[in-house]
């Protein structure tokens, strides 16, 4: 099945004898890179982050939820290394390109990355290596964009090297499911790849699910993403509804999970925040008017989830006029800058949109997030602002409190007892009628 050059390469695999290289150290390749490490699969980590380079030579995490031990463990053993040296990519038998997948300001995707991954690797290509791709994108990346940058080396792809796509999917924080235990899907640009590229995952990953193409794995992650935008955006354009009506949609949303059959619960927030649901769907519409297709379910979500933030500041503006404040110099405390609960991830965070709304509008904001003590600068945002102590002054004297990320390290009782005026986007407050006029749902 294998050309005699890919051939080695399977009794490398089988023998669990190769060397990996993962490309992109962040939140993902970093956690699949201990994946394999705790098998005893030596790494050599690559990434452009000076940074992130000095912190794994000391063993030190620069990821909250993932222990400095171990990552010390593993460099100690000199089974982990990382670089800036991209011209030792040929040392590893198979590498794993996780890098970013942005949009562009008109929500086209941004390749760059990628392309430059592959011109990087194309480089110093050998006979004998695996690349997969990991990084989100559109149907067709693989074989389309990367593959010819690859085979400027002069080698085949399929032949001489092994080209293959397994999407990424991890959940930071998640208690239940890591990198090693979430079903791996994998797709080769041909058989031989195919099977390379699942003898590799296997030997670190539970389970291995191989799909026909690159195409489909690519597509496989691109779905389970519009999923759950679309029925976002449906809580929350019903969330704005039963507002209006005077009825609360948690309530609606638990009841409905009683039924044990038919129905997913999906909840209502401020905004999308993540590597993932904000731009992940994107790549796809962009992808389908180069076939002539609409794809209204997923523009329609887009437009409803991106709207969330406006949504949220209205109400904040609504709470304070009811307290007989103008927005306009309102000192507003924003609770959590992290996209999600319990993490330190604050990529596309809805926090970041909000602080400009509420900015552009007068308000006087501040932030806390025992998570991330200082906001760095982001693709749009650089409010070079530290996290502000929680602390009963600072709540009284703030004129709204806006609970963005519900931490589990927040005292809420501690924050209902010393705020005048609290706006809740993720129903921490549940009993909130109990506190007519105090806490108000967004």
């Amino acid at each position: 099945m294998h050309s005699e050059t890919l051939t080695t390469l399977a009794d490398k695999l089988s023998g669990k004898s190769f060397t990996l290289g993962v490309i992109g150290l962040g939140y993902v390749g970093l956690p699949l890179s201990l994946t394999f490490l705790r098998k005893g699969i030596k790494v050599i980590g690559f990434d452009l982050d000076p940074s992130k380079i000095a912190n794994i030579e000391q063993g030190q995490s620069y990821i909250k939820h993932i222990p400095s031990e171990d990552l010390s463990r593993f460099v100690t053993q000199k089974l982990f290394a990382a670089t800036a040296d991209f011209s030792r990519l040929n040392e590893p038998d198979c590498l794993l390109i996780c890098v970013p997948t942005p949009l562009t300001n008109n929500r086209e995707p941004d390749l760059k990355y990628i392309e430059s991954t592959g011109r990087a690797i194309a480089k110093v290509l050998r006979p004998g290596q695996l690349i997969v791709l990991e990084s989100t994108t559109y149907p067709g990346t693989t074989v389309e964009i990367l593959q010819p940058l690859l085979e400027e080396s002069g080698l085949k792809a399929g032949v001489d090297f092994a080209l293959a796509f397994s999407p990424e999917r991890e959940d930071p924080g998640n208690p239940h499911f890591g990198t090693a235990n979430i079903p791996k899907v994998v797709g080769g640009i041909n058989p031989s790849s195919s099977n390379l590229a699942q003898s590799l995952y296997a030997a670190a990953m539970d389970r291995v699910v191989p799909v026909a193409s690159t195409q489909v794995a690519e597509m496989t992650k691109l779905l389970e993403n519009i999923f759950r935008s679309v029925n976002i955006a449906l809580v929350n354009e019903l969330k704005v509804l039963c507002l209006r009506m005077g009825i609360d949609i948690w309530e609606v949303i638990d009841a409905a999970s009683t039924k044990p059959f038919g129905y997913m619960p999906f909840y209502p927030g401020p905004g999308l925040g993540g590597h993932c649901i904000p731009i992940d769907p994107f790549y796809l519409t962009s992808k389908a008017r180069e076939y002539d297709i609409p794809t209204k379910f997923i523009e329609l979500a887009g437009e409803i989830n991106t709207s969330m933030p406006y949504f949220v500041v209205q109400r904040v503006m609504d709470a304070l006029n009811n307290h007989g404040k103008a927005m306009k110099g309102a000192k507003v405390l924003i609770l959590g800058a992290a996209y999600k609960k319990n993490v330190d991830d604050d990529r596309e965070s809805p926090s970041y949109k909000l602080m400009e709304l509420l900015t552009e509008r007068g308000a006087d904001i501040r932030y806390n997030d025992p998570h991330i003590p200082t906001l760095r600068p982001v693709r749009k945002y650089n409010f070079g602002l530290t996290s502000t102590l929680l602390t009963e002054e600072n709540l009284r004297q703030s004129d709204c409190v806006l609970i963005v990320t519900d931490h589990d390290a927040y005292d809420y009782d501690f924050i209902l007892q010393h705020a005048s005026l609290i706006v809740d986007t993720k129903n921490v407050f549940a009993d909130r009628l109990k506190y007519p006029g105090k806490v108000y749902m967004a």
